[in-house]
């Protein structure tokens, strides 16, 4: 054989082994998962320039693709050309196209179909925003492996259930840097985000420039965060910002109820007749510095004294050329506002348009627990969304004070509830919370199948984009309980039952006086916050003066040290619980032991504080604010038994007690926690874990 052909011979087979390499990666995680995907053998690879084709009018409409793509490449040392005039022959190029029709995306603004081939990539949609859509989608299937790097090949055809997907935060009670608000905007916007609903004005703040009256801002009329405000220029930027991520700003003004900061400022009540005129002032100013086409006047939890206070200020906005958004419950108000629902849950009725908030306010939830409810959440209580049912918000209310600006994404488990928020705001479906609580399910259901299918794409992402961010969520589909009948403690927190006192319960269990069933899960609510009757729990009629028991065991690979994210009350962020007592976990006597061997609880820094209020900062007391608890696991079966003894369901330590548990253990990795390696959860002592 000559050297020549000696040479492409082997060059043939780089090739090649190159090419297999790409192919035998895992598939990238995608989320939120497409309606349609075909996965194929492709690969496009990027270690030549590619180009950006643009097969549109003009390069202006698809800008934010441009921009975004652009940025990635030069974020990942790729290299991409810019060519707005494509060729029939274009060989390694990207192209965007927007069609006037197409059919298999049912025409939906925001839908889009991605086919990903050896040595081309196009992206076709009927609007920009569609393009952008299948620009973030294109990036999730972007591959490193040693020195190469690629485009995953498949065709995919997508579009979203619901047209309005956005968050809230409350930044009248908390503030958020401009800088935080642009990353988590980054952030949520690659996961198909679309809306941002600014909460602007509260009791505690009203955090809006006003020039016409500049007393709204100072610092004297504020009670927390004193002084700290968005400028108009910063509105302006911000607003831009994310226009450039097709992010939709939802800008509220509170009225006339949560507006003590307008009446410390002013003077005046906000249904009075000075007190109107300096709104009337502000809401054209306000409505004239935001490009958004809505505007929100709240109108919840008050009483109105002034029956003509909404319809003018409706009118005014309106007048502005904005669509009007309100609170439901609140005042009433007619066909043309949007209603954003935050009560109970219900259908919608019959007339009007309505964005769904109900059980996705994070301030209340538990980051496992709760997880899984967000991820099933029916919003609107329908498949998918119409003309009429928008879609959903997802609000953080920062009633406690919380320290630091990344306390608020921790505690509320920000990312974590997001990303199972986007998955169901863009799939659809999901399932009544009224009716399946925030169960898991059983571990052969649907269901179950469904959220841990999610879980490992979520986690997936987790390790690849969120390293530096806060994450508090760890695998939970791999824990399994065995949970007792409750017994009756007559009002004895301290009372012990056949759990702790017999010592062959681990494994005689079925031979005992006491049923015991399965529950999935890091947390479980046996009584969920808002009580049976609203979001089911663990028990159908929990009683209070009950004491009930979890246990599992817990199989090791090796002895080991490891740690164990641990709580019995889930401190949500609008309540003025105090911390527990002195070397106790909560104010009902619950306790975990390992191997019959007490786990001891923090030393809390502001133990048993009766002068907390909700300006006290948290510091200890969710779990994902302290550092895990020291343990040790034995190889071979570990036994975790935990007590769980409640009284009163409200109790002047804690107005909302909730009768549940988190427990999973973790370990460090890279700044992240994560779930311990190699733990097998099985009550019955399976090693197969089924």
């Amino acid at each position: 054989m000559g050297i020549w052909k000696v040479v492409f011979t082997l060059v043939v087979l780089l090739v090649s082994l190159r090419t297999d390499i790409l192919v035998a990666q895992e598939k990238p995680a995608l989320l939120p998962m497409p309606k349609h995907i075909v996965w194929t053998n492709d690969s496009f690879r990027l270690d030549s320039p590619f180009s950006l084709v643009i097969s549109v009018k003009t390069s202006s409409e698809c800008k934010n693709a441009i921009t975004d793509l652009r940025e990635f490449s030069t974020t990942n040392n790729l290299t991409c050309n810019y060519k707005e005039a494509p060729s029939k022959d274009e060989k390694h190029s990207i192209t965007f196209h927007i069609e006037k029709s197409l059919p298999e995306i049912q025409n939906n603004p925001e839908g889009y179909i991605l086919d990903i081939k050896n040595q081309s990539i196009n992206i076709s949609a009927v609007t920009p925003e569609g393009i952008f859509y299948g620009v973030q989608t294109l990036k999730q299937l972007y591959l490193e492996a040693n020195d190469l790097k690629s485009f995953y090949g498949c065709k995919i055809i997508d579009y979203p259930a619901f047209r309005l997907r956005g968050f809230m935060h409350d930044v009248g009670r908390s503030f958020i840097s401009i800088e935080n608000l642009k990353q988590q905007v980054k952030i949520l916007s690659f996961y198909k985000i679309n809306t941002f609903h600014w909460h602007l004005t509260e009791d505690i703040a009203w955090r809006l420039e006003s020039k016409l009256h500049p007393e709204l801002t100072d610092s004297a009329s504020m009670t927390r965060f004193k002084g700290q405000y968005y400028s108009r220029e910063e509105v302006k930027d911000f607003e831009t910002y994310c226009s450039g991520r097709n992010v939709t700003i939802i800008p509220e003004i509170d009225m006339p109820g949560h507006s003590a900061a307008f009446r410390r400022a002013t003077g005046f009540d906000m249904q009075s007749a000075e007190g109107k005129k300096i709104l009337s002032d502000v809401l054209i100013e306000a409505c004239q510095l935001f490009k958004s086409p809505y505007f929100h006047l709240g109108t919840d939890e008050v009483k109105i004294t002034d029956a003509s206070f909404v319809p003018e200020m409706q009118a005014l906005v309106r007048k502005m050329g904005k669509t009007v958004i309100s609170w439901s419950p609140g005042a009433k108000s007619d066909t043309l506002t949007i209603s954003q629902m935050w009560g109970r849950k219900s259908l919608p009725e019959k007339h009007g348009k309505f964005i769904d908030s109900q059980f996705l306010y994070l301030n209340h939830m538990d980051p496992f627990a709760d997880l899984s409810g967000v991820y099933n959440n029916f919003i609107c209580s329908s498949q998918t969304g119409n003309d009429r049912l928008l879609g959903g918000i997802v609000c953080i209310w920062n009633d406690r004070k919380l320290k630091t600006e990344n306390d608020i994404l921790l505690a509320n488990a920000f990312y974590p509830n997001m990303l199972a928020f986007a998955e169901r705001s863009w799939v659809g479906g999901g399932t009544s919370l009224q009716e399946t609580g925030t169960s898991l399910g059983d571990r052969h259901s649907k269901r179950f199948e469904d959220f841990t299918e999610f879980e490992k794409r979520m986690l997936a992402h987790k390790r690849k984009y969120f390293n530096a961010l806060p994450f508090p969520y760890v695998k939970q589909s791999d824990i399994q309980w065995r949970i007792t009948d409750a017994f009756p403690n007559k009002g004895n927190l301290l009372n012990s039952f056949p759990p702790e006192t017999e010592k062959d319960t681990v494994f005689n269990f079925r031979n005992k006086s006491y049923a015991t069933r399965k529950a999935n899960g890091a947390a479980i609510y046996l009584r969920h916050t808002w009580g049976p009757e609203v979001v089911p729990g663990f028990y159908k009629n929990p009683l209070p003066n009950s004491t009930a028991y979890a246990f599992t065991w817990v199989y090791s690979p090796e002895d080991q040290k490891t740690g164990l994210w641990i709580s019995f009350h889930n401190y949500g962020r609008s309540e003025k619980d105090f911390t527990p007592q002195p070397g106790k976990w909560d104010y009902k006597e619950s306790w975990v032991k390992i191997n019959d061997s007490l786990i001891e609880p923090p030393k809390w820094a502001n133990a048993m504080n009766p002068e907390a209020t909700s300006e006290t900062d948290y510091v200890d007391e969710p779990f994902g604010m302290r550092p895990p608890v020291s343990v040790f696991l034995h190889k071979g079966w570990n036994y975790v038994l935990l007590k769980l003894p409640v009284g009163q369901f409200s109790t002047k330590e804690t107005r909302l007690v909730k009768w549940m548990f988190t427990c999973v253990f973790v370990t460090e990795n890279k700044g992240q926690i994560e779930a311990c390696p190699d733990l097998i959860y099985n009550p019955d002592h399976n090693l197969n874990n089924n």
